[in-house]
């Protein structure tokens, strides 16, 4: 009971939990929603709010690390409202940082404080809680690359370190690397893993694109900048402004949302290391941050590992966001599972047994794809996507990793990046050499698994097409991620020609029980 009650105190905490920014690909969309909007305000006075500040926020509070903050830090005096402080005081914190790269303070900066301290404190308790699982391995990732350690706080901006956080032009992860650049980064993306979503690959991408841009532009002011819009537009406006390679006076050239990315990184780092001043306790993870990994060399369900370590799946999912389909493909090459310390011994004690366990159920229809070693065009698989609500042909490329004209081509699509929700299109994917096939004789009982990129976290809606031996093809379906207060009428309610009955068939139900976080099958009628 009192954990309920804490947990209850902890959503109304975080009422308004949402990322906070996220790089994506700036000719492509721009945000128009700003924190100041009286039309006075000049344009140095104005702060872009990130454009996914408030999207899909029921599912942010019923992710499993959210539900897992339970315990305030002990001796910390927290308080709802932000203390005042003058813009001295402001300016001797911001100099005393013990920081590689400069921290200016000027009204911009104060502005950018104030909503961090301010508005969205109670998000900062819970990203500082975060902190205490990502920082250490950024900050060893960082130093071993040379980089300023600060540049942690770059995440913060990028994704409130939401490991699974989506924008809504496609960019994913804790760093919110678009397509393009993770794979010029080295991260491998197709339809059984996502390294972007890794917060271990992804850091190391992280490091790599940034020294990159360091070694183009020898200023981390205008490295912050281009982490955000790209070089090509901060080249542009270090043009525009006569050639100046100061970030202040190249500041009214820039695409307009990335003016604040510089000033929220620098008042995010203050925040974060001011925030007793400011009166800010973090909720701390009731999660264990002690982690290793082992490797495995065969496929693995995660539900074969929550089954026999007595685990919840979402936390399997957790450490390990990085497999789509909630399978690691250890058949395919030698790939990493991250456990807690206390989890990792008991399941080299019970390898055997793990591997062995529900295999048949689970896993019979992964089929090594003996076609891998032809290259990538011998490893597609089709895919049928519906689109959702607010999803573009950018986003939908992204999520599978293919680029936007091949998208357009294959569904004889014009110019427009817009799409109609309900739409279906058909996406050529990598399987990354893991065949996905239902055998006629198991496709009632074998659990589908369909090619999304975020099936712990979000609502799938893709279809895998396959054809049986007799060339008619075999059924259809929708995942659909159960929710609290869910039931299976209301659930058929929300499809045609779908009842209690199809979906208990489709799923070998013998009742009508949910739980939330249960994935079942919605057959396409």
């Amino acid at each position: 009971m009192k954990k309920r009650l804490n947990f209850i105190l902890i959503l109304l905490i975080f009422t308004q939990f949402n990322i906070l920014y996220a790089q994506y690909d700036r000719q492509n969309e721009k945000s128009s929603d700003t924190i100041v909007s009286d039309a006075q305000l000049t344009d140095s006075q104005i702060i872009e709010l990130p454009e996914t500040s408030n999207s899909d926020l029921l599912n942010q509070l019923e992710k499993w690390h959210v539900e897992s903050f339970l315990r305030p830090e002990e001796d910390c005096l927290d308080a709802q409202t932000n203390p005042n402080f003058s813009d001295a005081v402001y300016e001797k914190r911001m100099q005393s940082l013990p920081f590689i790269i400069p921290m200016d303070y000027n009204e911009t900066v104060r502005k950018c404080i104030d909503l961090y301290a301010g508005k969205l404190r109670n998000k900062m308790r819970y990203i500082m809680g975060m902190s205490y699982y990502y920082f250490p391995m950024m900050e060893q990732k960082l130093d071993a690359a040379g980089l300023p350690l600060e540049l942690k706080y770059l995440s913060i901006v990028e994704s409130a370190l939401n490991p699974v956080a989506q924008s809504r032009v496609g960019a994913y992860g804790l760093w919110q690397f678009m397509l393009p650049t993770a794979k010029s980064s080295g991260l491998e993306i197709n339809s059984l893993i996502d390294e972007r979503l890794d917060p271990y690959r992804s850091t190391d991408a992280a490091c790599i694109h940034l020294k990159r841009l360091y070694a183009l532009f020898n200023d981390w002011h205008l490295v912050i900048a281009a982490y955000n819009c790209g070089e090509g537009n901060v080249l542009k406006a270090i043009r525009r402004s006569g050639g100046s390679r100061d970030f202040w006076e190249i500041y009214p050239y820039l695409p307009r949302e990335t003016r604040s990315y510089l000033p929220l990184y620098m008042a995010a780092a203050y925040v974060m290391e001011y925030h007793c001043e400011h009166s800010i306790c973090p909720v701390m993870p009731d999660f264990s941050v002690s982690t290793d990994t082992l490797i495995v060399e065969r496929n693995l369900s995660f539900k074969q590992i929550a089954d026999i370590l007595h685990i919840d799946e979402e936390i399997v999912s957790f450490y390990n966001p990085q497999y789509k389909r909630e399978v690691v493909p250890g058949s395919v090459k030698p790939s990493v599972l991250r456990l807690p310390m206390k989890n990792l011994y008991t399941f080299v004690d019970s390898e055997d047994e793990i591997f062995a366990k529900r295999f048949g159920e689970l896993l019979a229809y992964c089929e090594p794809d003996e076609s891998g070693t032809g290259g990538l065009e011998n490893r597609k698989e089709k895919i049928t996507h519906t689109v959702r609500s607010a999803e573009n042909i950018y986003t939908i490329a992204n999520l599978y990793g293919v680029k936007v004209q091949d998208l357009r081509k294959w569904n004889g699509l014009g110019r427009s990046t817009k799409l109609k929700a309900g739409r279906k299109l058909v996406v050529h994917v990598d399987n990354g050499g893991l065949e996905h096939t239902v055998p006629e004789t198991d496709a009632k009982t074998v659990d589908n698994k369909q090619n999304t990129a975020l099936t712990a976290t979000t609502q799938s809606v893709a279809t895998v097409s396959t054809e049986s031996s007799a060339g008619e093809a075999e059924p259809q379906y929708i995942s659909y991620k159960v929710k609290s207060g869910d039931t299976l009428s209301g659930i058929a309610g929300r499809y045609r020609g779908v009842t209690v009955k199809k979906i208990q068939i489709a799923n070998g139900m013998k009742s009508t029980r949910l739980r939330a976080g249960q994935v079942i099958k919605i057959p396409q009628v």
